[in-house]
């Protein structure tokens, strides 16, 4: 499709949105079928209630997100993904998103562990799929498959197809951080359908960065992701760019130069 390598750019304040979230905005694309993703410097927490304004944090999870969904491109894991525009914004497919948040847990942490009292850091017996009703006014809400498909929200075998996907995305990220010395706690993905024609297939979406994972270093347990703002830890952009470094993304003349966290009233 030549129009993806050739896809004019069209200023911000005369295109049209589709759709914004805590994260990113979505924009009618340049073609029937495509969406432009923009990345926010926004870092919220615990549903909205807390929000900050990170310089720098969109520009970053954009590259990581885009070398992960072309990673998983190459390995045949179907993803909305088409290529990164610019520093703030990509190129996808246009998808149904199901509504749903897909977790993937490896090491007991952050909800898992305060639900059952395991202690943070212990490894899980098995990798555990874990479901989240999409919904703020609800703060999302765990479920189970018997809602999922009770509620038509997916069907059964969309949800075996989202189980499947899910389970080959951690393998691969797990070997992935690993190589990089670091050590993948859990995720969130979310997933949607792609109409091509007749034909309907289930497909990553949204985005795979630092704000849907959960990254530890392997040597020190250093938290390399979103709970260092969530904690008031501190230190959430260099973690973030040393995510970036470790998985040659970025080099240090590349870096961002963020003023920090702006609290947003």
């Amino acid at each position: 499709m030549d129009f993806l390598k050739q896809t004019r750019y069209v200023p911000m304040n005369r295109r049209r949105r589709i759709y914004e979230g805590k994260g990113k905005i979505l924009y009618e694309g340049p073609e029937p079928g495509t969406l432009i993703q923009h990345f926010k410097d926004d870092a919220t927490a615990f549903n909205a209630k807390k929000h900050e304004i990170v310089d720098g944090k969109g520009v970053l999870n954009n590259r990581i997100s885009e070398y992960i969904f072309n990673q998983l491109n190459g390995m045949g894991i179907p993803t909305h993904f088409i290529r990164r525009m610019n520093m703030r914004e990509q190129l996808i497919r246009e998808v149904e998103i199901i509504p749903l948040e897909v977790v993937v847990r490896n090491v007991a942490a952050g909800s898992l562990a305060t639900r059952l009292g395991i202690e943070e850091g212990v490894q899980l017996p098995r990798s555990i799929i874990e479901f989240y009703y999409k919904n703020d006014a609800l703060n999302d809400p765990m479920v189970a498959e018997e809602h999922i498909t009770a509620f038509g929200w997916a069907t059964p075998q969309e949800l075996d197809d989202i189980m499947a996907l899910a389970i080959r995305v951690n393998d691969f990220l797990s070997g992935l951080f690993l190589g990089v010395g670091i050590r993948l706690v859990d995720f969130k993905i979310e997933c949607g359908r792609l109409f091509e024609g007749d034909m309907m297939r289930i497909v990553v979406a949204d985005e795979i960065s630092p704000d849907s994972c959960r990254l530890w270093d392997i040597a020190t347990n250093d938290k390399m992701d979103k709970d260092r703002f969530r904690r008031d830890m501190g230190g959430m952009l260099e973690a973030y760019q040393e995510v970036a470094r470790r998985l040659g993304i970025l080099n240090d003349n590349e870096r961002p130069n963020g003023s920090g966290p702006t609290l947003v009233q």
